[in-house]
């Protein structure tokens, strides 16, 4: 990914924030054919000796993971708020422009096993049922019904790169106060995301 310098995030503690908080993400690699992508939530973790890991599944259903072991190294995207900045917005005159958060996470695959699947869920269920009034465990599902598990593929990735670009109106911090109000008055949740995620970066810069 082209990050422009002004751009890129090598902040790896505030990457990896995002990603815990960002994990639905894109799994590309190649395919025999052409190249492969599959939409699905990839959760950050580290193991015992600080090895950072992408950890995953798919459908078995799903020919995607039939070429992890021909082509191991895969490529991860997440996204991040963006929002589309109109320079009617900046004291000087200027063309157009997008802001967004972007990380691409490079990395090699392996098929996790049965037993290694079945824990990686626990942990996924437990993180996202955590705000729930009544939180679902695995634990108390039927065997029979944790028997699905034998439908899905597991896998973990090494994480070997990771690229971090933050374009959010770097050079002109002296329009951002309008910039954010007027992506407040658009009301789009993506436009409120990138809106707060300014404000929050304005506050750091101004201590």
């Amino acid at each position: 990914m082209y990050i422009p310098p002004k751009y890129r995030q090598s902040n790896l503690e505030k990457v990896e924030g995002f990603l815990k908080e960002n994990a639905f993400g894109v799994l590309v690699s190649r395919g025999s054919a052409r190249p492969l992508a599959t939409h699905i939530p990839l959760e950050l973790e580290r193991d015992d000796d600080g090895q950072a890991w992408l950890v995953g599944h798919v459908a078995k259903a799903n020919p995607h993971w039939k070429d992890f072991e021909a082509h191991p190294e895969v490529l991860a995207i997440f996204n991040g708020p963006h929002a589309y900045i109109s320079s009617s917005w900046y004291k000087e005159e200027e063309v157009p422009t997008w802001n967004y958060i972007s990380v691409h996470v490079h990395g090699k695959i392996e098929i996790l096993s049965e037993e290694a699947v079945l824990a990686s869920l626990h942990r996924l269920v437990d993180k996202y049922e955590g705000g729930s009034e009544n939180p679902l465990r695995l634990e108390d599902l039927d065997p029979k019904t944790l028997r699905q598990i034998k439908g899905v593929v597991g896998f973990r990735i090494r994480i070997s790169e990771v690229h971090a670009a933050y374009k959010l109106s770097q050079g002109r911090e002296e329009d951002h106060p309008r910039i954010i109000r007027e992506l407040e008055k658009r009301q789009g949740p993506m436009d409120i995301s990138g809106a707060e995620t300014m404000r929050q970066m304005s506050k750091k810069d101004t201590g």
